[in-house]
């Protein structure tokens, strides 16, 4: 048999259910095609072509275990089943209740429930709930729809500070994950904490099966953690002859650095924002402060009426004192614009926008 050393998102996923189960706490996930995954990525439910009998192997890890994974492949009815989920996970608090879109923006005709229970129902009724919601996320080329999770709008629903340092009282968590490994670590973070906040998470579309996006099973290891922010990591970039920073969030990573190793640039370092809200504040700052007296760029594959440009560029404005620039797509009403041939016109300059001449 061939052992591999590297994790994908989908085993980092199942990582991450298996040690919460074995470690007493229940998972729930449900949506469209959840057991399955839309892009035939999980496959936590296997199905007998004969008798259609299901079998979840994460509930037959050790003998006599109790603890389960329930995978429920729900109807098309957004607002009812985040209602269902928003009501039991604040009925079983140990049990990690995942809802996972088709699309990131299937979540639109559940947006009552968010606005009305999930962000907003700790600060009416002192309620708290853990719900995990998995929004795809990403710029694919594939039109306006299905393309865009609306990250700027999770941003807006939040109690985040514009001038002064989040902590944990933050009503929502807002993660643009780049690793398999960050993804497991924050959904062990999520059922750890001595406490519960409703996340939403700008899930991979293209990653789950990039061959750049993997982890080393190293950083799974015990003492290992969820990292807000990640500095940069080639060894190529020596701070002292860094002239640029890009600070980025999610995918679009990928994107700047393969740009970065074609055109040879050794001078432009790459920081990500893992987690956006609660804004890391000390750790932008504590990245930053390696690179003193160079350029701040904020570069988003999202429109700047949209992702996390106006949050993350107020933020560093106003608590670090950075001015940053932009390197985006331009304002547009819609998600994405409808034609191939432009999508890849502006990838190529939102791009070269990040790394001007």
């Amino acid at each position: 048999a061939v052992v591999s050393t590297q994790s994908t998102g989908a085993m980092g996923e199942a990582l991450a259910m298996g040690t919460l189960l074995l470690q007493g706490y229940n998972v729930r996930l449900s949506g469209e095609d959840v057991s399955r995954g839309t892009f035939s990525n999980r496959h936590v439910t296997v199905y007998d072509q004969e008798t259609e009998e299901g079998w979840t192997a994460l509930n037959h890890l050790v003998e006599g275990q109790t603890t389960q994974v329930e995978a429920v492949d729900s109807l098309l009815s957004e607002e009812a089943v985040v209602g269902f989920e928003y009501g039991y996970s604040l009925e079983l608090p140990d049990t990690l209740c995942l809802w996972e879109a088709q699309f990131g923006d299937f979540f639109n005709p559940a947006q009552v429930m968010y606005d009305q229970f999930v962000v907003s129902g700790e600060a009416k009724w002192v309620l708290q709930t853990g719900l995990v919601s998995l929004l795809p996320h990403g710029y694919d080329g594939n039109g306006p729809d299905h393309t865009s999770a609306r990250l700027e709008r999770w941003l807006q629903l939040s109690d985040s500070k514009e001038d002064g340092l989040d902590g944990d009282d933050v009503n929502v968590q807002v993660v643009n994950l780049t690793t398999p490994a960050q993804y497991f670590h924050f959904l062990r973070r999520q059922m750890l904490r001595p406490f519960r906040k409703p996340a939403v998470v700008m899930s991979p579309k293209a990653l789950l099966r990039s061959p750049d996006a993997v982890s080393s099973i190293n950083d799974f290891a015990p003492g290992t953690t969820f990292q807000r922010v990640i500095g940069e990591t080639s060894p190529s970039i020596v701070p002292e002859q860094v002239k640029r920073v890009i600070v980025c969030s999610g995918r679009h990573f990928y994107t700047l650095s393969k740009h970065r190793d074609e055109i040879g640039d050794t001078t432009t370092a790459i920081i990500r924002l893992e987690e956006i809200c609660p804004f890391p504040a000390a750790e932008v700052q504590a990245q930053l402060q390696k690179y003193p007296n160079t350029e701040v760029i904020w570069a988003q594959e999202e429109s700047r009426n949209g992702g996390a440009w106006s949050f993350v560029s107020t933020r560093i404005r106003n608590i670090l004192g950075i001015e940053m620039s932009y390197a985006g797509r331009k304002e547009c009403p819609a998600a994405a614009v409808g034609i191939s041939t432009v999508h890849a016109q502006e990838v190529k300059e939102i791009v070269a926008a990040a790394f001007p001449s």
